[in-house]
């Protein structure tokens, strides 16, 4: 599929200007993320990979495999969500109360148009393969979650966003289906939509990458 660029009034220089002037010890509170006062910058864990954030540098970097998709094919939507989850995230525990991203303020987008999550196209690649599914899942840092659908896995686009895949799998009566759900505490950490979005998106994209 099309890869869209996410489009956001709050853009890569406004972020980076705020996040270099926030005091490191609070944000590494807030986003679970570690600080070196050598390198002056930020390391936090995205998919299972560890990525270096350098706000006054204004660059991301990884040197763990897997992190070039995230820094190249995927940089529209993981830049900027990254940088709003360092600006905006709140040290608040999980609720564990699922909500579906078109549940969160301003979701509805996310049934029209090319904001679709290409949720049916993970449905029917996996639909057949329940394993397969979490095999693939792992590779980036999800994690096997019991008792939701036929196999439910929970992936860390960000420390602090949970975002949980359930594959309901083809039978004789139904079409395999796919599900996704954030923890509701995402509005308090990635408030705006284009973000929650863009992080829909990252989690959704990655289980269709070969």
């Amino acid at each position: 599929m099309d890869i869209v660029p996410i489009k956001t009034v709050y853009g890569e220089d406004k972020s980076w200007d705020e996040i270099c002037e926030l005091d490191s010890a609070d944000v590494c509170k807030r986003t679970c993320s570690t600080f070196s006062k050598t390198e002056e910058g930020y390391t936090v864990k995205s998919f299972g990979i560890e990525f270096k954030v350098f706000p006054c540098d204004r660059k991301i970097e990884c040197h763990q495999p897997g992190g070039e998709l995230f820094l190249g094919k995927f940089k529209d939507f993981f830049r900027l969500s990254v940088l709003w989850y360092f600006a905006s995230a709140k040290e608040i525990p999980f609720s564990d109360c699922l909500v579906k991203p078109t549940d969160v303020k301003g979701g509805h987008r996310f049934s029209t148009g090319t904001h679709v999550l290409p949720l049916d196209a993970i449905a029917e690649r996996f639909g057949k393969d329940p394993e397969a599914f979490v095999r693939h899942a792992e590779q980036y840092g999800a994690e096997r979650t019991k008792g939701l659908g036929d196999v439910a896995v929970r992936f860390y686009p960000l420390p602090r966003v949970p975002v949980t895949m359930l594959l309901w799998k083809e039978d004789e009566e139904f079409p395999p289906r796919v599900d996704m759900f954030f923890d509701s505490t995402c509005e308090f950490q990635i408030s705006l939509s284009d973000i929650v979005w863009a992080v829909a998106m990252m989690c959704a994209l990655v289980m269709l990458e070969e």
